[in-house]
Parts: structure tokens; sequence; C-alpha cells
């Protein structure tokens, strides 16, 4: 069993795909750093100063003037901006996965058309093996 597992490890597609993951995982931090630090305070700043990251509903019934102070308190929130910022993350995150998938399946060679196993029959039209010498359905002699 061990050995099954290690050729299964060891075959190209794991590996690759374990690569993919390390990759992606840290492709995912830089881009929830460039929204929450380039993207989001721009916007921010053209829709009147809005920090997205504080945006919240209190959900506890009492007063709190920011997010951090409602989390310290344990109070139920709704983090309505930090759901906007991460579904900005997505969005950006699955542009650039759909441009890398484009660019790699039009650098991909398409495979060579497989050698014909059949031929008309030239006096029925038929479709007939490829190393047929009589047609089995006319029965002609086909060359």
């Amino acid at each position: 069993m061990l050995k099954e597992f290690k050729d299964f490890a060891m075959r190209g597609n794991v590996i690759d795909m374990a690569v993919g993951i390390i990759i992606g995982a840290a492709f995912g931090k830089i881009v929830a750093s460039f929204v929450k630090d380039i993207i989001m305070p721009p916007i921010g700043l053209m829709l009147g100063g809005v920090d997205f990251s504080s945006l919240f509903v209190n959900l506890s019934g009492k007063t709190y003037a920011t997010l951090a102070e409602a989390e310290k308190a344990g109070a139920p929130t709704l983090n309505y901006g930090l759901f906007i910022n991460t579904v900005i993350d997505f969005v950006i995150i699955a542009f650039a996965i759909f441009i890398v998938i484009k660019q790699m399946n039009r650098l991909k060679k398409a495979p060579p058309p497989a050698d014909p196993t059949e031929k008309d029959c030239p006096y029925c039209l038929s479709k007939i093996p490829i190393k047929a010498t009589k047609c089995a359905h006319c029965t002609s002699e086909v060359t």
C-alpha cells in the first residue's frame, strides 16, 4: 500500500497540482493585499472617505463606534464591508485564472489527426474498412 501511495504521489499530475495550490495560495495573498491596500482606498475616497473594511451592521442592539470595538465586546455583526473586499478579491483572482488558462490553451498543440480507419466504396459510397478489398455492401472489388 505504501508503494501504491508513493507511485500516486510521484505522478506528474499530483506534483503539478501541489505546485499550483501553493502558487495559488501565495497569489491569493497578493491579490487580497492589492484589493485591501491599493484598490479599496481610492474607491472609498471617491465615495466620501468610506473604509470598506470597517463597514458592519451591529446585531446586538448596543452601539459600537468601530468593528474592532464590536468584535472585542463579542457582539454579533454582519461585516458587509469585508464581504465586499472578498468579492473583489474573488473577481480579480477568477479573471487572472481565466487569462492564464486561456493563454495555456492557446499555446497547447492540437493533437495530430488520427489515421483514417475507413474509406468510401467508389461504387456504392458506403464506408468500408481501409484494408478491405471487397465492399461488404455491394460486393464490388475495391483497390
